[in-house]
């Protein structure tokens, strides 16, 4: 649990989605990446709630929200799939709009999100990733070692899945540790590392999670081409802020790959590694309490 929130299971659409929310005020909807859940924003949702209605869904596949099997074609976890899950929970509460902040995969989850239903977004922070198809292209061989789980995830079931479940703790553990600045697992806490772990343990998870970086190696990335094509480009003001050791700064220059995408652009980095709310939780609030209060 994140203190001071509520939890609630709400149905959205096809899945019903484990929610924690809290505060009042503008409502802000917090979408998580891989390998985690909720507890990833457990220290700056507090912060948050003291001037926002605080929505922290985990994504379908994660944390306790439902994890229905893949398809054929990996649409089931697709962005825009997923993206309308988040329309479908918005309409369970009863929130024509929102602003909306997505780490890793779930900033991939709040850009299609307003690409797909510009009118429900009001702000649309951006942590940690360059647009899927961008990434993609982006690839060398010094990305393609650092960001080896896109292909391995994605590799056909059960490899992945049957690999990881050897010994599911040592994965996540390596994981998490590799993707921070210092290398280890300090920055996250004890809860979180409880809740990350249960989850990497549960078979449905393993599979949902391959299936999330399937459909970013096809779904994904084939709707971020047809995006580019017909020139699509987010409506709302975007804040990116990316960390100078995470997987964007690996591509060279990531705020020219956002700039195409987005009409209002703004930008900041941090001295962080690819988990910022928890590595250093002042400076996410630093980057985007002023984005959300409409400076800059």
């Amino acid at each position: 649990m994140i203190e001071g929130f509520a939890q609630h299971r709400v149905a959205a659409g096809e899945v019903t989605l484990s929610v924690h929310r809290a505060g009042a005020g503008a409502p802000l909807v917090l979408l998580h990446g891989y390998p985690q859940n909720h507890m990833t924003w457990a220290r700056v949702a507090p912060a948050l709630a003291e001037r926002f209605d605080v929505i922290v869904p985990d994504l379908r596949g994660y944390g306790a929200s439902d994890a229905p099997e893949d398809d054929a074609a990996h649409t089931v976890y697709s962005k825009r799939t997923m993206a309308a899950d988040i329309v479908a929970l918005m309409d369970a509460l009863a929130l024509p709009r929102a602003h909306v902040i997505g780490h890793d995969r779930g900033a991939r989850v709040a850009y299609r999100l307003a690409l797909d239903h510009p009118g429900r977004v009001d702000r649309l922070g951006i942590c940690e990733v360059v647009p899927t198809g961008d990434f993609w292209r982006a690839w060398d061989a010094e990305l393609a070692l650092a960001a080896y789980h896109w292909t391995f995830l994605a590799q056909p079931a059960p490899l992945p899945e049957r690999m990881i479940g050897a010994d599911p703790a040592a994965y996540l553990d390596w994981t998490l540790a590799a993707w921070t600045a210092a290398g280890d697992l300090s920055p996250f806490a004890p809860a979180a590392l409880e809740s990350y772990r249960a989850q990497m343990a549960e078979p449905a998870r393993r599979a949902a999670m391959c299936a999330d970086y399937r459909a970013g190696a096809t779904t994904d990335r084939r709707l971020d081409e047809e995006s580019r094509a017909r020139g699509g480009r987010i409506e709302t003001p975007v804040h990116f802020l990316h960390a100078e050791t995470g997987f964007p700064a690996r591509t060279g220059d990531p705020a020219a790959l956002w700039r195409p995408w987005a009409e209002r652009l703004t930008l900041s980095t941090c001295p962080t590694g690819h988990f910022v709310m928890e590595e250093d939780p002042q400076a996410f609030l630093d980057a985007f309490l002023p984005f959300l209060s409409g400076a800059g």
